[in-house]
């Protein structure tokens, strides 16, 4: 005999002969030690217990059963398991609540059924106890004596069975009951906090849409005078009318697999001729950090300079959102006052130079024999600018015109920086490093961003050449985009997203790394990157893996073949056998204390610290951004608009002698001085503005119009003679 519990109808098809489903079976009593189990149809079958009591415990079993099995079959009809849709992607939380949910009914109806058989045997055993008082002492009192005693018995393991249910009930509830009662008064305080903001941003989107009908209706007149082109950097408008959505997973482009044993062994005796190229090189890996160059030994005899370790702590300044918004009404963006609450006290041109958080990359690159394996060292290198953005999400202040910073760590480091402010509009920064171990690097940043609600998107324009004097091999490579979360509401948080392609322009060797955008539906790490490392001819010969924030591997590539199809294009992936992985980057870790200093690095502590000899234009002597750095907000807020008015004046001072210059070379009528207001003049009009120490000339390798460092700053410095810079703070 077979008894069988079922969720479905449709399984009854896949069952053994002579199966009986409890949900519909029928129990019923035949004599004192007999029962008789049917499904209303062929199968019946007849069992016999040993004694009335053992009956009765298989009785209650199976009542027990076939109520389980009856609730289970009801509950998949009504979820309509016979046709199941995809719940996979339920949160956990949800699942865990449901399934405890389902025990605690289960439980609940153990009970129910429980207490029906007590009432059922209790009425019994009162009969037999009412029969016994109508009896008199005759021959049939013990028998009636023996009934009575086997029905107590009877209704002794029934309760025992209902109290261990109940025991088993209030366990179940007493583990559940207060992880329940915190996490539904944290969802009733969620839910309070967002209907709360969200009853202030839409007063505030009332109030916003009021006074841009009211600007809207004073400014009739303006809205005439056709729009100004848009400058150069600025994002299309075309975006605007995209939709954006989270970020589905992606299939891999590839596939890594451990390469076989024969490889390692040709790896380890250096057979090929590959090996032997690269098999010197590959200890670069495991060196000490590279000593100085051998020009600068007599250097060492001098003391190095003890930088800073902390800056005055981040204070605890609130900030009403709307109060700035509706500053913007009427008034144009590059007028509009940000304050200092948004920032962090650096400059967007010391945050250029940050990138040399892990300049000792390129001093290994320098060393390599390899360009492939050069290579990898320059896109690690790519990756590690990254890494100091994480937490960092401030906005660094943005540079006056004509602002400048160096970076001199020639005695500590090797090389020299020095960033100048090259545009305001766009906002540009040209950018320019030498190194005494072998290398430089330049580039030219222009930041566009598109505000896109919920998030910001902040999409660095340029190109970055690093330049290597002992192998003459020309790297370049451009910057993804980042977006900045939860804007409006929750809290802040960055993500680094798309695609670099870092060529070397000598050889012909080409590494694409792919940065995923982050995904909640995403099962791979986050923050995740990954690159091959290719040769002219498209052959792989390194796969690097790892994450922008925390650390880069790269494993040898022994062997690739074509792999099984990518799901969503119906591409192949390539399989690559590699050899074990090696760690090429590691991020170091932050200073004690960081997160009240605006999380910088070791690096970053340093950038704003007060030195001498530097030219006036720099950035440590910016006012506002030394106020804010020593807590003082209010003043710094002060101190910040001041030096735009200031900027904009000496804008439009060199805009009128540029417009002055035309006019004065086309006709001999002077300029009115109420016409340089006319916006269709100031669209035409060009300032004539040219950087103090880089030239602006079309670049060789990319035939980009770039600034390239011209020579001199630290000619100047040597001599002290800042005669030629402005006076911009």
């Amino acid at each position: 005999m077979k008894l069988l519990t079922v969720r479905t109808q449709a399984e009854m098809g896949h069952t053994c002969r002579g199966t009986i489903n409890l949900a519909t079976a029928s129990i019923t009593v035949d004599d004192a030690c007999n029962f008789v189990i049917s499904n209303g149809g062929a199968q019946t079958y007849h069992l016999k217990a040993s004694c009335e009591v053992e009956r009765q415990r298989w009785i209650t079993a199976l009542e027990l059963a076939k109520a389980k099995a009856a609730r289970m079959q009801a509950e998949s009809d009504d979820s309509g398991d016979d046709f199941p849709a995809p719940r996979e992607v339920a949160g956990s939380q949800i699942s865990e609540v449901q399934s405890a949910m389902r025990t605690l009914g289960s439980k609940v109806e153990d009970l129910s059924t429980c207490n029906d058989l007590i009432s059922k045997h209790g009425s019994a055993l009162q009969r037999s106890l009412s029969e016994l008082d109508s009896l008199r002492l005759t021959g049939e009192a013990g028998e009636k004596i023996r009934q009575v005693t086997e029905r107590a018995t009877l209704f002794r393991i029934t309760s025992n069975a209902m109290i261990n249910a109940c025991r088993e009930f209030l366990t179940l509830a007493q583990t559940h009951s207060k992880r329940w009662q915190k996490a539904l008064q944290a969802e009733r305080e969620q839910r309070v906090r967002l209907e709360e903001t969200l009853e202030q941003l839409a007063k505030q989107h009332n109030h916003l849409e009021r006074a841009f009908r009211g600007a809207a209706q004073a400014n009739t007149s303006a809205d005439n005078k056709g729009p100004a082109a848009p400058g150069k950097g600025e994002a299309s408008d075309e975006d605007d009318d995209n939709e954006f959505f989270d970020a589905m997973e992606e299939a891999p482009e590839f596939i890594t697999v451990p390469a076989e044993p024969h490889f390692h062994k040709r790896s380890s005796s250096n057979v090929s001729g590959f090996n032997s190229e690269i098999g010197a090189d590959d200890q670069s890996l495991n060196e000490e950090p590279l000593a100085m160059n051998q020009e600068s030994s007599s250097q060492d005899l001098v003391p190095l300079k003890k930088r800073r370790t902390r800056i005055p702590d981040k204070p605890n300044y609130s900030l009403n959102l709307w109060s700035i918004m509706k500053n913007c009404i009427g008034k144009e963006l590059s007028k509009i006052p940000m304050p200092v609450n948004f920032n962090e006290p650096i400059s967007m041109l010391q945050r250029l130079s940050e990138d040399l958080e892990y300049h000792e990359l390129l001093d290994k690159a320098a060393k390599c024999h390899s360009s492939l394996e050069q290579m990898c060292y320059v896109a690690a290198f790519s990756v590690s600018s990254y890494s100091t953005t994480v937490h960092r999400t401030g906005k660094p202040f943005n540079p006056l015109l004509g602002e400048t910073f160096e970076l001199d760590r020639r005695r500590e480091s090797g090389y020299r920086s020095l960033c100048e402010q090259v545009s305001h509009h766009p906002p540009a920064a040209a950018h320019h490093v030498i190194s005494e171990r072998g290398w430089t690097l330049r580039q030219e940043i222009t930041v566009a961003s598109k505000f896109r609600g919920k998030y910001l998107s902040i999409m660095p324009l340029g190109t970055i050449h690093a330049i290597f004097e002992k192998s003459n091999n020309h790297y370049t490579w451009k910057k993804v985009n980042t977006t900045v979360h939860n804007i409006i509401v929750g809290k802040l948080w960055i993500d680094q997203s798309g695609e670099i392609d870092v060529v070397n322009h000598t050889t012909g060797d080409r590494c694409h790394l792919k940065f995923a955008p982050y995904s909640y539906f995403s099962r791979d790490v986050a923050r995740k990157v990954t690159g091959v490392v290719m040769d002219k001819d498209g052959k792989a010969h390194y796969v690097l893996s790892g994450t922008w924030d925390e650390k880069m591997e790269f494993s040898r590539v022994m062997q690739s073949s074509r792999g099984g199809e990518n799901g969503t294009e119906g591409k192949q992936k390539t399989v690559y056998q590699t050899l074990k992985a090696r760690e090429v980057w590691r991020r170091n870790p932050l200073p004690e204390g960081a997160e009240s200093m605006y999380y910088f690095t070791t690096l970053a502590l340093t950038l704003n610290e007060p030195e001498e000899g530097v030219a006036p234009t720099d950035s440590r002597l910016r006012p506002d951004q030394r106020l804010m750095e020593a807590g003082r907000w209010d003043e710094a807020n002060a101190e910040k608009q001041r030096l735009e008015e200031k900027q904009r004046s000496a804008r439009r001072e060199r805009e009128r002698e540029a417009a002055s210059q035309r006019t004065s070379s086309q006709t001999e009528e002077a300029v009115d001085e109420d016409s340089l207001t006319d916006p269709s003049l100031k669209s035409v009009s060009h300032d004539n503005y040219q950087a103090r120490w880089f030239e602006h000339c079309e670049d060789r390798v990319s035939g980009e119009q770039v600034h390239i460092y011209k020579g001199g700053y630290w000619e100047t410095k040597d001599r002290g003679n800042w005669e030629g810079c402005p006076d911009i703070f």
